[in-house]
């Protein structure tokens, strides 16, 4: 059972125009493709199978909306960087998260970086492009089941200095549910 009991899918988006109302608050969820985004998604909100999931980078080609309550939205975003995407849906990606990215509504940005990967410079880029103030940037570290206790924690420290004060930071799992607590509280605090 959600802890979103009304959760559901609200829409795919492959143009600015079909963006939902920019009312409430919602969610930016983003990452280099196959970083564990849907992963992310279906374990923060308790929801096996509601973001799909891929072993294939580049899966996620529209911008996911899902409604946790009325006015409470996350929006899952294409992953970045070695996807091979149709040139014709990469063309829209501008225009569609420039539109997102200036919404009264997004209340935060939620990165997906995998741990073994570290925060890069795409990752950096993307923050920067983003413009979002650090209380509104959460960066989690998944695939942390992967490492080793004291590599997790050097791979923390690794972030948190890499990032530079521009977004909060923690180690993730969604295979062994390591930091999913924290990460709620994170989403719940931005939704209000």
């Amino acid at each position: 059972m959600s802890i979103w009991p009304e959760l559901r899918f609200l829409t795919s988006v492959a143009k600015p125009a079909g963006l939902p109302p920019d009312v409430g608050r919602e969610i930016a969820v983003a990452g280099r493709s196959n970083a564990g985004k849907s992963s992310a998604i279906n374990v923060l909100l308790a929801r096996h199978g509601l973001a799909r999931t891929s072993r294939t980078p580049g899966r996620t080609q529209l911008f996911n909306y899902f409604e946790l309550a009325p006015g409470r939205r996350i929006v899952d975003l294409p992953g970045y960087g070695h996807a091979s995407v149709a040139a014709g849906a990469r063309e829209n990606w501008g225009p569609l998260g420039e539109a997102l990215r200036v919404r009264e509504s997004l209340a935060g940005l939620l990165l997906i970086v995998d741990c073994r990967r570290g925060v890069g410079l795409m990752d950096l880029h993307f923050l920067d492009w983003a413009g979002r103030p650090a209380e509104q940037t959460h960066v989690l570290l998944s695939k942390a089941d992967k490492l080793g206790r004291g590599a997790g924690l050097t791979a923390l420290r690794a972030a948190q200095a890499g990032l530079a004060g521009k977004a909060s930071c923690q180690l993730f799992s969604a295979l062994k549910g390591v930091g999913v607590d924290e990460a709620r509280a994170v989403i719940r605090r931005w939704l209000g």
